[in-house]
């Protein structure tokens, strides 16, 4: 309330002064004709004004603010690769019977084009995957996941992520499989049923990731090509990968 009763008196004050002024050049050159004849002709621009400001202006403000928010995005998820997303890939990678028909197509090099890391996370984000795990096996997943649960509860309290949907149902996905291993003090013995659940869960989690993945590599190439370099040669597919130029 206060803010419009300022604004209003700020209106109010301007219309004055130029009314002021107006009425000054009335008095000093005795010709209310003219004044009012280049007062009509500033209102008739006033729309061309809007639609510079509001439509062209604001537009190239507005492209500008995204990308800035994009770039910081960028740096939020390459944090996540960096601590969660690549070594998930890996855990979630021995759970897939198909995987060297996946290791096929995730073999990345400095030919790849950004069109075709369009197409590939896409694929793979609709990819039909089967996860098979066994109980036992799930011990790894829930160890580590259950050790960075405060940095994945951080990255959901960053409202920056709000805008990217894409990345923030990953985190979401990602944070269910953490809950629903939590939840079970043991993993052995599980029914059969209940672990159908689970590769239900880890799939999804999986697609999500990869799609992701390849959209950050993406990034990385057009962006900052020393540090596509490094995620390259870590490729969490390739066994041969090393972080050592040999």
């Amino acid at each position: 309330m206060k803010r419009l009763r300022w604004e209003t008196f700020l209106g109010i004050g301007f219309l004055g002064i130029s009314a002021l002024f107006y009425l000054i050049q009335i008095l000093i050159f005795k010709t209310p004709r003219d004044t009012f004849f280049y007062l009509f002709q500033d209102l008739a621009f006033v729309p061309i004004q809007v639609l510079l400001v509001t439509l062209i202006i604001n537009q190239m403000l507005t492209v500008r603010e995204k990308r800035n928010l994009i770039k910081k995005l960028n740096m939020v998820i390459g944090v996540y690769f960096s601590e969660v997303g690549t070594e998930l890939l890996r855990l979630f990678y021995q759970f897939e019977p198909n995987a060297q028909v996946i290791k096929k197509d995730l073999i990345i090099d400095t030919s790849w084009s950004g069109r075709r890391f369009t197409s590939k996370a896409q694929i793979f984000r609709h990819y039909e995957y089967h996860i098979q795990v066994e109980p036992e096996s799930l011990g790894s997943l829930k160890t580590f996941l259950l050790e960075k649960r405060p940095f994945l509860l951080g990255l959901l309290e960053n409202p920056n992520l709000l805008e990217h949907d894409s990345f923030t149902d990953l985190l979401l996905a990602v944070f269910h499989v953490t809950d629903e291993l939590a939840c079970r003090p043991s993993l052995v013995g599980l029914p059969k049923p209940d672990q159908i659940h689970l590769e239900g869960d880890i799939k999804r989690a999986f697609g999500l990731l990869i799609s992701e993945w390849l959209v950050y590599l993406k990034h990385l190439k057009g962006d900052y090509p020393y540090l596509y370099s490094l995620e390259i040669r870590k490729n969490p597919f390739d066994p041969q990968a090393s972080a050592i130029i040999v």
